[in-house]
């Protein structure tokens, strides 16, 4: 059966059809395992493993990028597609497939941007059995805070590993560097030695300053606003708290009483 465009962009988009729901955590688990491949890159292993890996990581970079350019092509406004948030990350994710002969330093940073694309997803509950909106809400801050601490840990093992490498040894020295930073904690028994090094721990923690605080109000400002409404699950949309005097849900207007 020929794909049309209208049929691509919706099982791109769908996460409530078979097909959809295939396809999505299809490209959620991809970007989770080429993610683990840069991990495990981090590690002694036998070379015969590494290049195992580095074969996987191009072919999922393959489909990462026949992903971006089929939704490029369904797109109706793609001017719009390319400058949005989503496509932008998108970009990032296949950029070194199309430049791996200018700086290849430059490009093994921008490969721990990857699990930014699991963005996408968070926001969508039916994908991960989520049921309510504070649930949602929950998730995100919790893995904007994963998001954080993977990318910075990334980006600080790959900055320092080269001048400082009886330091950051490995990926999870730089993880728990993150973690401690993070938490304030400040132990100061890993501590980065290069001026990027310390400008992107400056990054960090300044990342975490703006966008956790931002978050944790939105589920505080849900919790109070909630503290006034009746739970009535609605068989429509799944929405759980509405006014007292509710007949009709206010998000997808289904009758909520039989």
């Amino acid at each position: 059966m020929l794909l049309t465009k209208e049929k691509t962009a919706f099982y791109l988009a769908d996460l409530e059809t078979p097909v959809g729901k295939i396809i999505n955590l299809s490209i959620a688990g991809l970007v989770l395992l080429s993610s683990g491949f840069f991990v495990a890159e981090t590690y002694h292993i036998p070379d015969v493993i590494r290049r195992y890996l580095n074969i996987l990581d191009n072919l999922i970079l393959v489909v990462f990028a026949l992903e971006y350019f089929l939704r490029l092509w369904s797109a109706e406004d793609k001017v719009k597609y390319i400058l949005s948030f989503y496509a932008i990350i998108d970009l990032i994710a296949i950029l070194p497939s199309f430049l791996g002969a200018i700086d290849i330093s430059f490009l093994r940073l921008l490969r721990w941007f990857r699990i930014l694309r699991l963005i996408r997803f968070i926001d969508q509950k039916y994908l991960f059995g989520i049921s309510n909106e504070d649930g949602v809400i929950f998730a995100r801050i919790l893995f904007t805070l994963f998001a954080i601490v993977f990318v910075y840990s990334g980006l600080i093992y790959q900055v320092e590993h080269p001048v400082n490498s009886q330091v950051f040894t490995t990926f999870l020295d730089a993880f728990y560097f993150s973690v401690v930073t993070m938490t304030t904690v400040g132990f100061g028994d890993v501590t980065p030695t290069s001026e990027f090094g310390r400008l992107l721990t400056v990054l960090m923690i300044l990342t975490g300053i703006a966008l956790i605080p931002w978050q944790v109000g939105d589920l505080i400002k849900r919790l109070v606003k909630t503290a006034n409404q009746i739970e009535i699950v609605c068989s429509g949309c799944g929405l759980a708290f509405h006014d007292p005097d509710a007949v009709f849900c206010k998000s997808c207007g289904t009758k909520l009483y039989n």
